[in-house]
């Protein structure tokens, strides 16, 4: 409500608008939702939507890189996956779902592109309190692909802080659905930023260190390759980096990373769908190593990239 809207006679009560005028600008990008494919500046969800009052909602993304998506059915594993696990159903199967990515993404017109596919727990239509009686909402839509690393980082690698906040433990909240449970994350983030550093990792409820705001982390040590096994979301970059790892004879494990251990690492990377395998060079203000992008950081990013021309791996937008 605007201040003007808000200012009404004593008394009296103010205008009841017949729809709302979004003052807020958007990407640009194109969304599915309800059987209709919207700019997205127009795709909306209700404020009764446990989704937004409860987080109550598991997602996934993708990206498209120079036309094609990377690894979709992995994807499309886990986001079905979630959907079981928390007992929501949609009116689309795996294909029909796969249709409407490609759709959103063709119709935006990207080659490069950061996918979305979500379902809410819906809204009850007389404001239930049960979850049973609410109309799950499944939702997807396709905007500019965007990375945690700017140029720049992945260039001179990232910055990062270890914050003392702890992951949800896995006993609450399953880390393989993916959720938007991120306010442990982001009280790590705004730690991070306080203390001039670029992004945050934060730790489990072992005092290990767990993950970042929508990333895994790696180290290297003696020419091996480890990332946290506990509490963590079980990343498609993450698992891409072990793909890749026993291609090129490369030794990696998930084990419990100490807070120690990752600071006297040799090299130090995270992993997302957002930016790929991105390195860091320092932590809590101290360098890894040398300071530089490490050789086997360097060795995955290139065959990282490499891989989303192999078809086994990729699979064309189908643009008009």
């Amino acid at each position: 409500m605007s201040q003007n809207a808000a200012r009404t006679p004593t008394g009296a009560l103010p205008l009841l608008s017949d729809r709302h005028v979004d003052p807020h600008a958007y990407p640009q990008g194109v969304a599915f939702l309800d059987g209709q494919y919207l700019p997205m500046s127009q795709a909306k969800i209700s404020v009764l939507d446990w989704g937004f009052l409860h987080s109550d909602a598991t997602y996934d993304t993708v990206h498209v890189w120079d036309g094609s998506f990377f690894r979709l059915d992995l994807h499309l594993d886990r986001f079905f996956g979630g959907l079981e696990k928390l007992r929501m159903t949609i009116p689309f199967d795996r294909d029909g779902v796969t249709e409407i990515l490609h759709n959103c993404v063709a119709l935006s017109g990207h080659r490069a592109a950061y996918v979305e596919m979500l379902c809410t727990r819906g809204a009850s239509p007389t404001f239930s309190r049960d979850p049973r009686q609410a109309v799950n909402r499944f939702m997807a839509f396709a905007v500019p692909f965007g990375s945690v690393a700017n140029a720049e980082q992945l260039r001179r690698g990232l910055h990062v802080a270890i914050s003392d906040k702890v992951r949800i433990p896995p006993a609450s909240i399953d880390p393989s659905i993916k959720n938007y449970h991120w306010l442990d994350l982001v009280r790590g983030l705004y730690d991070a930023y306080d203390r001039g550093a670029e992004t945050a990792l934060i730790l489990d409820f072992n005092g290990n260190v767990a993950e970042g705001p929508g990333f895994n982390v790696f180290l290297v040590k003696d020419g091996k390759l480890s990332t946290p096994a506990v509490g963590v979301l079980p990343g498609i970059t993450r698992r891409t980096v072990f793909d890749l790892c026993a291609e090129a004879g490369l030794s990696a494990a998930a084990v419990d990373v100490g807070v120690a251990a990752l600071k006297a690492a040799d090299e130090v990377f995270i992993t997302s769908t957002a930016g790929g395998i991105m390195p860091v060079t320092a932590i809590d203000d101290a360098p890894v190593a040398d300071g530089k992008v490490g050789p086997i950081t360097s060795r995955l990013m290139g065959l990282y990239w490499k891989k989303h021309q192999d078809p086994a791996w990729s699979s064309p937008v189908r643009y008009p």
